[in-house]
């Protein structure tokens, strides 16, 4: 190493910091304390809405009179009896039971049982398997 020249070191200092905290740090008590113990300012503010969920109840009071001031009766649509009666007619032939029928469709049996009775909310995809399972048309025109 005769011929290389003076050896010098080039070290520089390395400083490795934390980030600085974010929002939701600065929001937390060990910070708070922390920074009091350091003798910085903290400010408070208090919200207007705080603890009192005002949102939820200022619209909650615009609904509730619209609800009021509504007196068209709403009533979901239920089997016709027509259909009531097509089903029931068809399973018969079938010589079927209701839990039969409902197996046979990929139903559960309080299925059949709700449209028999006419409880149930009529479904097109409910009815069409019906229709394929019995063999019998149940929509439209006979």
């Amino acid at each position: 190493m005769s011929g290389v020249g003076p050896i010098s070191q080039d070290w520089e200092p390395v400083v490795i910091r934390k980030k600085a905290p974010n929002a939701a740090a600065k929001k937390d008590e060990k910070a708070v304390n922390a920074a009091r113990r350091a003798g910085a300012e903290i400010e408070t503010v208090k919200k207007a809405t705080a603890g009192l969920n005002k949102a939820a109840s200022s619209s909650t009071s615009l609904n509730t009179r619209k609800l009021d001031e509504e007196t068209e009766v709403l009533a979901h649509e239920r089997v016709p009896s027509e259909l009531k009666k097509a089903i029931m007619q068809a399973r018969m032939d079938k010589k079927l039971t209701q839990a039969q029928l409902a197996q046979i469709i990929n139903e559960k049996p309080q299925v059949i049982q709700e449209y028999e009775s006419g409880k149930a909310i009529p479904n097109q995809q409910v009815i069409g398997k019906l229709e394929r399972a019995l063999g019998a048309k149940l929509r439209g025109k006979k």
